[in-house]
């Protein structure tokens, strides 16, 4: 019997669900859905394989360096540890959690 695990990005959207921590809840307030390197601060935005912006955190876009692993299909399985899902605001990263809490203050 197979055992299905989340992944990351989808235990963060259970965990934020009822916040501004995910792009539903964000989107009104020019939250885009991005990734940062804590290490060296470098940030990206989310984006489809294609480069276009995603309106949500998809690992298919990510810098080739930041990724660690891809299944035999060549799908993203395993990203840096220090990569973390966010989103950028006017030119700003903003954390899952700072973003939920944004959105709690203006709303």
């Amino acid at each position: 019997m197979k055992v299905e695990t989340l992944s990351p990005l989808e235990s963060e959207n259970i965990e934020y669900r009822h916040t501004g921590g995910i792009s539903q809840n964000n989107a009104q307030y020019a939250f885009v859905p991005a990734f940062q390197d804590e290490c060296d601060r470098r940030v990206e935005l989310s984006r489809f394989r294609d480069g276009r912006v995603a309106p949500f955190h998809t690992l298919d876009g990510l810098p080739e360096e930041w990724i660690v692993k891809r299944d035999r299909a060549g799908r993203i399985v395993a990203i840096r540890s220090s990569i973390v899902s966010g989103f950028v605001r006017h030119g700003r990263f903003f954390s899952r959690q700072e973003a939920a809490e944004y959105v709690d203050e203006i709303a």
